[in-house]
């Protein structure tokens, strides 16, 4: 792993570990998470592989991200304090973001260290063609974990906003109605 590697897998680790503090749900929420991955997206994604099986091992790191990121932000808490959504990371959230992020280092740290020989042979006999289609699968899973988390964060935070709309309206509504008829 080189010194970029490891800086960009700290980092995303970084970011659930700055909502464990309650904060405001705003665009830096979810435009850090997303220039990251987009760097490693745009820095390790040359192609996509195609042949053999190599999608098959895209989509099962892709549905497993999926899996992730939708469940952090299900377990990420999201409240109104007066005008302002805030979030904060829960255990749980900061534990399934930490256990993908982590995984992916850990399986590049173990191909650099002794691994790579065990990958090779279960990638011929799986006909996986290419490491490409590794990189790619590892690049996709972290960008899917990233979306989901960041879309399921913010469709909670509209339906939490939303919530609290009705109310006010409905109240506007009972006044307007009174009025006509007075």
């Amino acid at each position: 792993m080189t010194t970029t590697d490891w800086i960009t897998d700290i980092a995303l680790v970084l970011v659930v570990f700055r909502q464990l503090r309650e904060g405001r749900l705003d665009l830096k929420t979810f435009l850090i998470p997303l220039g990251i991955v987009a760097f490693v997206a745009q820095s390790y994604l040359s192609s996509i592989p195609t042949a053999g099986n190599d999608l098959v091992l895209i989509g099962a790191l892709m549905a497993a991200g999926a899996a992730l990121g939708i469940a952090g932000g299900v377990f990420t808490r999201i409240r109104v304090a007066g005008e302002h959504l805030l979030i904060k990371a829960g255990v749980a959230s900061a534990a399934l973001w930490v256990l993908g992020m982590g995984a992916r280092m850990g399986f590049q740290v173990w191909v650099d260290h002794g691994g790579a020989d065990h990958v090779a042979r279960f990638s011929m006999t799986h006909h996986i063609t290419t490491d490409q289609a590794w990189v790619a699968a590892f690049v996709l899973m972290a960008l899917t974990e990233v979306v989901t988390r960041l879309a399921t964060i913010f469709i909670r935070g509209r339906m939490v906003a939303d919530r609290r709309r009705p109310s006010a309206a409905a109240g506007t509504r009972t006044a307007r109605t009174l009025d006509h008829t007075a």
